[in-house]
This record gives structure tokens, C-alpha cells and sequence, in this order.
């Protein structure tokens, strides 16, 4: 009788397999021709802020005045955008660079700072995102930002390499970021699409509200436990601030889409600018511990195998592209000084190292069954004038951009279609008939629409 029921159980998961598989039939039949799906991973730009000027796309040109115009905590239209602040120094201090009065409307950050030179950082946080993105009214972003007008800045593209890609292939203009918040969480729901929780979080870092909701003292984790702003792994490596207990995340044990990759045996890694070095302890100035969600689960923790088969540096991901070895999914994160993140780098070195990366994909012997997503963790604080749609709790959050590069490409085309940064997931899941990580996956629009076959 027991060896019945095992029977039974293997041909009942094998029939469920095969169903799962069978209901995204009419779209995994043209995605069986992609062999290979590649994300870049960089950081804190909006779509307004990069691609508001981009012809066709609904830019800052199509903005409704009353997001333009930034109110105060009463709704107030401030007379002028707040001071620019320059929020590498401490404490932050006006920026000269720009005008002590500008416009309370959108400007162009190139007539004050060329894209070769970096502008102070913006606050991107879990709570403060909320203020600013305002009910919808997209109209909070100068008053809630410690860099002040700054956030209502945005980059002329047209010098931009990637601006030629977006134009080449098909670039979204309703692709919004996973989480509301900063990078922390949004490459935490690109590995699980999910909001980790602690049983017992430090008091320290952990939320005051006041009975309104309204943020009266801030810290990583909200008032149940969940880490919404950002944490450290126990595990290696070690940014010098994990020093503090307060400031680490326990071990996680959800599932992750590596996990449901592995699971189907399809090969997978996430390669990072900076690993080896990090891994040694000698992490370049730039690394950014926080951007590597695979170190927070426990099936990746120092010396395990799965670890040394998934965790890769920047220069594996560079042979493998060589030499047409890449694994059938691959995620690439650049080093911080290449990741166009405001405060640490400028907007042209980062796009000029990327554009390099697409031009050796363009020419790698797997490139005629690849599809390349190059998108944006989140909006780093810079206003957007596209209210995010109704999610959940945890977002989505603003809208960034995000650039499909393939020869399955429906090619100088801008997609209007909605999606979320679960929707690369959902892609990934179609393709190779992986169960969804949780609701927002599931039921998300699959990048899949992106594509013609």
C-alpha cells in the first residue's frame, strides 16, 4: 500500500507538472525559441528623469500640470522648488551648481551638471516614497526629498547610448518598480517577490508611526516586523555596517526563483560587479552589499555549493558571454560605480559600460535566441509624472525604464503595456514552467507581451 500511494503522489505531480506547463501553452510556444534571458540591474533613475524627452513615450510633455507643480505638507504650491541640495556633503548643503531659485516645475539637470559629473544622492525610502508619490498626485517629491528641488530634475537622453538601444528595440513606458522604497527591497522581489519578515526586529530600526500612520521616527522595519528599508545579510560579504545587530536580517528560507530554476535543473546565475574582491575582503569603495539578495537566503550562505554555482563575478559573466557559455538565465549587477546611482557615480559612465556589455551580447553566438532586459531597481527619489497602478502594500512603486533588447524585439517600438518588475519573473516562469513565487507574479503581465515570435 505505501509503495501505491508513492506511485500515485509521483503521477499526480507529474500530471500537475505537465498542466502547469500546458496553461501558458499559446505563449511557451513562441518562447520555446528563446534559449537564453539576460537582466541588467541598475539603479535609481525614473522613467521621466531618463526618458522623459524619449518621442512617442508618454514623457513630461504629457504630464498633467497638477503633478508638476510640488505642494508643501498643506498642499500648498511652493513658490519656488526647494534648494537644491548636495547631499554627499554632512550634513547636506546647497548646491551651488544650481540656481538658488528654480521653477517649481520639471528641469534639465544637463544645464547645471554634465552627465560626466555626479549630483548629490536622494532619499528613497519605504515611507517617504508614499509621501511622495501622494494618493496619486505625484506632487510630493521636492517636499519629501532631502535634496530638495533636485528630484524634480531629468536628463536630456538624446546623448545617452542607451537612448540608441531604446530606439533599436523596443523600449516600456509602463514598467514600474517591484516595491515602493529604495534597492534593498526591490532586488529582494527580484529574487522572491516578497516582503521578509522578522519575529523579533530590533527596536532600534524599527518604525514609529503616529495613530494616522503618518511617520514620526524611521528605521528598516515596520511596526509588524517586515523589512521595508534597508538590512544586511549575516552572511559574507560584509559591508562594515553589519557590524551592528540592528542593522542585520536573519537567514531567509522563502523560495526564490534560483530555487525554482535549480528545482528544473535549468542553469542560472547572478553575476556581480566587484564579487571576488568583496568575497576576499577587499571590496571596492563602490560595492554595494545590499544589492546582492541571493547572500540573504540561507541555501546560499558561506560554503555551500549552491553558493559557488550561482554567485558569480562580473568577469564570469564576461567570459561566459565570449565564449556563448551563458547559463539559460542570467541576472548582472554592476559595481557601484557603474550602476548610474546618484551620489556615487554619474549617469554616462554607467550607460557607456552597459552599452559596452550590449554590443558583446549583440555579437555572442547565443544571441539570436536571447532576450536582454536592462531595467532600474527603483526611482531614487526623482519625481514621475505616472501614478503608480493599485498593487498591494509593498507597491508597485514608481515607474522607471526598462529597455527589451532582442532579436525578438518588436524593434523601434515603445510598449505601452503595464508591468512591474515581477513581470521579468513572469517571463522567466513562462518560458521554463515554473510555478509563481506568490500573487503578484501570478497574476502580473508576463514580458512575454514584449515579444513577437
Amino acid at each position: 500500500m505505501p509503495y501505491m500511494k508513492a506511485v500515485i503522489l509521483g503521477l499526480s505531480l507529474a500530471l500537475c507538472s505537465m498542466l502547469l506547463v500546458q496553461a501558458g501553452e499559446p505563449v511557451a510556444k513562441g518562447l520555446r525559441q528563446v534559449e537564453n534571458i539576460v537582466v541588467i540591474y541598475l539603479e535609481n533613475h525614473s522613467f521621466d528623469n531618463l526618458y522623459g524627452l524619449f518621442p512617442g513615450a508618454d514623457g513630461i510633455a504629457k504630464a498633467p500640470p497638477a503633478t508638476t507643480l510640488q505642494v508643501d505638507d498643506k498642499g500648498r504650491p511652493y513658490p519656488w522648488l526647494p534648494r537644491v541640495m548636495d547631499t554627499r556633503e554632512k550634513p547636506p548643503k546647497p548646491d551651488p551648481r544650481f540656481p538658488e531659485k528654480l521653477p517649481n516645475r520639471p528641469f534639465e539637470i544637463g544645464r547645471y551638471v554634465s552627465l560626466d559629473h555626479q549630483t548629490g544622492d536622494l532619499i528613497h525610502r519605504f515611507y517617504q516614497h508614499q509621501e511622495q508619490i501622494n494618493g496619486g498626485r505625484m506632487n510630493r517629491f521636492a517636499g519629501v526629498s532631502d535634496a530638495g528641488g533636485l528630484s524634480m530634475g531629468y536628463y536630456d537622453g538624446h546623448r545617452l547610448p542607451l537612448w540608441d538601444y531604446a530606439r533599436r528595440y523596443t523600449l516600456a513606458d509602463r514598467f514600474f518598480a517591484a516595491a515602493l522604497g529604495g534597492s534593498f527591497l526591490n532586488h529582494l522581489w527580484l529574487a522572491c517577490a516578497c516582503t521578509p519578515r522578522e519575529s523579533s526586529p530590533s527596536k532600534e530600526n524599527t518604525v514609529v508611526l503616529d495613530a494616522q500612520g503618518k511617520l514620526l521616527k524611521d528605521g528598516a522595519f515596520t511596526p509588524e516586523g517586515f523589512a521595508v528599508n534597508t538590512l544586511y545579510s549575516p552572511y559574507s560579504p560584509h559591508s562594515p555596517k553589519a557590524d551592528r545587530a540592528s542593522h542585520l536580517l536573519s537567514p531567509l528560507t522563502q523560495p526564490t526563483l534560483g530555487d525554482r530554476l535549480s528545482e528544473r535543473q535549468i542553469g542560472w546565475a547572478w553575476y556581480a560587479g566587484g564579487w571576488n574582491d568583496a568575497v576576499a575582503g577587499e571590496a571596492d569603495r563602490s560595492f554595494q552589499f545590499h544589492h546582492q539578495p541571493y547572500t540573504y537566503f540561507k541555501r546560499y550562505a558561506d560554503g555551500t555549493p549552491e553558493r559557488v554555482a550561482h554567485l558569480k563575478d562580473e568577469e564570469d559573466f564576461l567570459i561566459a558571454i565570449r565564449r556563448g557559455a551563458l547559463p539559460a538565465v542570467s541576472f548582472y549587477k554592476p559595481l557601484g560605480k557603474y550602476n548610474e546611482h546618484p551620489g556615487y557615480t554619474d549617469v554616462l559612465k554607467g550607460e557607456e559600460k552597459v552599452a559596452d556589455i550590449l554590443g558583446k551580447l549583440e555579437k555572442s553566438p547565443q544571441w539570436p535566441r536571447m532576450v536582454v532586459i536592462v531595467t532600474y531597481d527603483e526611482h531614487g527619489g526623482y519625481w514621475d509624472h505616472v501614478a503608480p497602478p493599485k498593487g498591494d502594500r509593498w507597491g508597485p512603486g514608481t515607474r522607471v525604464p526598462a529597455l527589451i533588447i532582442s532579436p525578438f524585439s518588436r524593434g523601434g517600438r515603445i510598449d505601452h503595456t503595464t508591468y512591474d518588475t515581477t513581470s521579468i519573473l513572469k517571463l522567466i516562469e513562462d518560458r521554463f514552467g515554473l510555478a509563481p513565487l506568490g500573487e503578484r507574479d501570478a497574476g502580473v503581465n508576463s514580458l512575454a507581451a514584449a515579444l513577437r515570435f
